[in-house]
């Protein structure tokens, strides 16, 4: 399913590929989304014939940087959807919930550990936004939780480098 959600964002984007550095501000665009995150900005990358490092630093620089948002905002955001008249909103908040719903156990059992393994395994429906949104939603330490989304970010990384570059890449040529 990624796959398939990266070539649809290189379809809709790809447009950047013919400025100066555009490549690689499509590859921080994708590391940014939920969904996608940085599994997608390295399989991008890998798909673009990207230099590995530095498409590495993007990635991981592009799915940090809404953590501490989502760590900061996200209840309050929760809360005010459930709230709004928009129906549209409450079934974003909605959908948000049954998510947290049905992997809370997995970081309610493990802690911060739980937070590093579901972040830093990439599955589908893992990652730092979720990651993050189910530790705010279960009110664990922001500082910490952030630490633990930064190493499973970075073991997620890994493995997508692995997979990405070293798959992908023997694969298409």
């Amino acid at each position: 399913m990624s796959e398939k959600l990266v070539n649809a964002m290189l379809g809709i984007f790809g447009g950047l590929t013919s400025i100066a550095y555009g490549r690689e501000i499509l590859v921080f665009i994708i590391s940014l989304m939920p969904i996608l995150e940085l599994r997608g900005g390295l399989l991008a990358a890998a798909l673009l014939g990207l230099d590995p490092l530095p498409s590495y630093i993007i990635s991981i620089i592009g799915n940090v940087l809404p953590v501490p948002f989502i760590l900061l905002l996200i209840t309050k955001i929760l809360a005010w959807m459930k709230k709004s008249k928009v129906k549209f909103f409450n079934k974003i908040a909605n959908w948000l919930d049954e998510k947290v719903e049905k992997h809370k156990g997995q970081i309610e059992k493990f802690g911060y550990l739980g937070v590093v393994l579901f972040v830093g395994i990439p599955l589908p429906g893992t990652g730092a936004w979720t990651g993050s949104l189910i530790a705010s939603v279960l009110n664990m330490d922001k500082k910490k939780t952030f630490a633990a989304v930064l190493v499973g970010i970075v073991m997620a990384s890994i493995i997508m480098m692995i997979l990405s570059f070293g798959l992908v890449v023997n694969v298409i040529h």
